[in-house]
């Protein structure tokens, strides 16, 4: 099968927005320059935190705002991130946008609002999706019937979205998104996890409904990160029987061989910024990978011996994706030419979106382009991929 034929889609997450009035700035301001500069229709990937959803119930006037702003700048929404519950763009994030978890009702509240938002925003006969945390954060404690609390949400979850189809006639899938040191973190973790999941919906008389609105989102950074072979990935979680419902198109960084490239690590401090998490990878010398919680100044200035020696560092910072290196330091783009190109064999289509919500925090450099030339860019560069990739 072909990629999706729906427009490209990028994620509004890189926009600070708490309120619709906020959000629709974004799109003023950001998105429909950006269509226009791209020459090409593109999708709006909306993040819309827990605060707008909130004034979206209290006032529902709003939710008609927000469908004129993307009706006039000739946008198309489809799916939304509900990853980010609260401000995405505070002044420390870190390990607390995996909170609220999957075991709390206030998770399942927010995704449930969040899609009934989505449906009312999303052209009649196109499925939506909504990219969410992988369950929870590993380093937080968890009560031994965690997985179990999940499932339970998820589940319920499954059937309220199943019955919104029934009320609406739209199609919302949940797109699960593993991430480097959270609950569902690696492929292994992430197939064991369904295998669970679909067989408590079994037992509940809920499989079909469960197959159909729940899935995973592929960030292709994150297995990148873990030094996964993300062909085989895709590949493992398809014969799986698991429906990947979205695909987030993004590159991390990248270190080869850093006892020979001392600017790169020298540049890489660069990176090391309080809003988010930046999880460092390292595949050591003996083939074995370790990780570090948050990429730090000491790490990158006088890493331990085994870490200088490695054959390869990579760090969970989203770079531009149409970006083979940055400065000294490069970038897994060769893994997401071989994940679209094994996502272009799938026999459905995933929703396709970029999500580089760093630019924000990216290190200043003399060519530092606006945020509109960035998105522009990074649209521009995705489409020339996808259309060359087969």
């Amino acid at each position: 099968m072909s990629f999706s034929s729906l427009p490209l889609s990028y994620c509004t997450n890189v926009h600070p927005a708490q309120t619709i009035s906020e959000v629709i700035h974004g799109l003023n301001t950001f998105t429909a320059p950006a269509s226009y500069a791209l020459g090409e229709r593109i999708a709006a990937g909306l993040w819309l935190p827990a605060s707008a959803i909130e004034e979206v119930q209290a006032n529902p006037g709003c939710l008609n705002d927000l469908k004129e702003t993307l009706a006039e700048a000739n946008l198309v929404c489809y799916t939304l991130n509900t990853f980010p519950y609260g401000n995405f763009h505070s002044e420390r994030v870190k390990e607390n946008v995996y909170l609220p978890d999957w075991s709390t009702i206030s998770r399942f509240d927010y995704t449930l609002a969040c899609a009934k938002v989505l449906a009312e925003l999303m052209p009649t006969g196109v499925e939506g999706s909504l990219s969410t945390v992988p369950l929870g954060f590993k380093g937080f404690e968890h009560p031994a019937d965690f997985q179990k609390q999940c499932i339970d949400n998820l589940l319920r979850l499954a059937v309220a979205l199943d019955e919104l189809h029934d009320e609406t006639g739209q199609v919302i899938r949940l797109a699960i998104e593993p991430e480097p040191l959270c609950v569902l973190e690696t492929t292994l973790e992430s197939i064991n996890f369904f295998k669970d999941l679909f067989s408590q919906a079994k037992t509940n008389q809920q499989l079909e409904i469960a197959q159909r609105h729940l899935g995973l989102c592929y960030d292709v950074c994150h297995q990148s990160v873990e030094f996964e072979d993300v062909a085989q990935s895709i590949s493992d979680i398809t014969v799986a029987g698991i429906r990947i419902n979205k695909i987030h198109i993004t590159c991390a960084i990248q270190i080869d061989n850093p006892s020979e490239n001392a600017a790169a690590l020298a540049e890489l401090a660069r990176y090391v910024e309080q809003r988010y998490l930046h999880q460092t990878f390292i595949k050591l010398a003996d083939g074995n990978v370790v990780h570090v919680t948050d990429l730090t100044q000491e790490l990158c200035k006088t890493p331990p011996e085994e870490y200088r020696t490695a054959q390869a560092w990579r760090v969970h910072f989203h770079v531009p994706v149409h970006k083979e290196a940055v400065g000294a330091l490069g970038t897994t783009r060769d893994d997401l030419k071989q994940a679209l190109s094994a996502v272009a064999k799938l026999d459905y289509a995933p929703h396709l979106e970029v999500e580089t919500y760093t630019w924000g925090v990216l290190p200043e450099g003399e060519e530092q382009p606006t945020l509109v030339q960035g998105l522009t860019q990074e649209l521009k560069a995705t489409l020339r991929l996808l259309n060359s990739t087969t």
